[in-house]
């Protein structure tokens, strides 16, 4: 059986990670969770050690975006050597546990180096997201589909699916044009631009119901002006 590295960039998700690391545990088989942890203290590592939770946790001391966390979560995964298929997610719940197993094993089955859990496929839905939210996802994905000239949905949802090389390959190379959610478009650049083989599969997204979100404008614009970098530096991205 393969085993399985689940990383997880967490920033002030207290309320939430204790439920969802039980909650990842009970419904997949064969897995080490990574935690990543930005926020300004180490609440999330004192509860860890005192629930006994089966997880790596790492606390960095200074914030520096979703994205690089997850680079940095797959470096430690990759040191162990053991693992053959990596796999990130949000901690807030909107990815739901209870899609891994059917997800992996789709993921398996094609024989895929990334699978992306996209938003905007015909099955898919997005639960309790404003519409302004709904409109600066839609425009930055479009921007991207247009842009980049990858015919993919989702290029910006971080519920993804990854072999052993694609995760080396996107640690070695990725995470030089920015820290934040642009890492997500850049991965499907530098994979799709290596002739890795990557695929969407429909899911359900339910905004975060605890919790404060670390999505905020400032963040929203820098994806989109990350969008037009990759634009320009597509063909380098090797």
């Amino acid at each position: 059986m393969k085993k399985i590295a689940i990383v997880i960039p967490t920033y002030n998700e207290l309320e939430n990670i204790e439920s969802l690391i039980k909650a990842i545990l009970k419904n997949t088989s064969d897995v080490t969770i990574f935690l990543v942890d930005d926020s300004k203290d180490e609440s999330i590592g004192s509860l860890i050690n005192s629930k006994n939770l089966k997880v790596k946790y790492f606390h960095r001391k200074n914030e520096r975006g979703r994205g690089s966390a997850v680079l940095y979560g797959f470096r430690k995964a990759l040191e162990e050597d053991k693992y053959d298929i990596f796999i990130e997610m949000d901690a807030d719940f909107s990815h739901d546990p209870q899609e891994l197993n059917s997800h992996i094993k789709n993921f398996e089955n094609l024989e895929l180096d990334l699978l992306i859990a996209s938003r905007y496929l015909k099955n898919s839905k997005i639960i309790n997201w404003s519409v302004q939210r709904k409109v600066l996802s839609k425009l930055s994905n479009f921007l991207a589909r247009v842009l980049l000239g990858i015919n993919l949905k989702d290029f910006t949802n971080g519920f993804r699916f990854y072999s052993k090389r694609a995760a080396e390959k996107v640690t070695n190379t990725c995470g030089n044009i920015g820290d934040g959610f642009i890492i997500l478009s850049e991965i499907i650049v530098v994979l799709n631009n290596n002739n890795f083989k990557i695929s969407e599969i429909s899911t359900i997204f339910v905004n975060r119901v605890r919790g404060e979100s670390s999505v905020n404008l400032k963040l929203v614009l820098a994806s989109l002006f990350g969008i037009f970098k990759l634009y320009f530096i597509k063909k380098k991205l090797l």
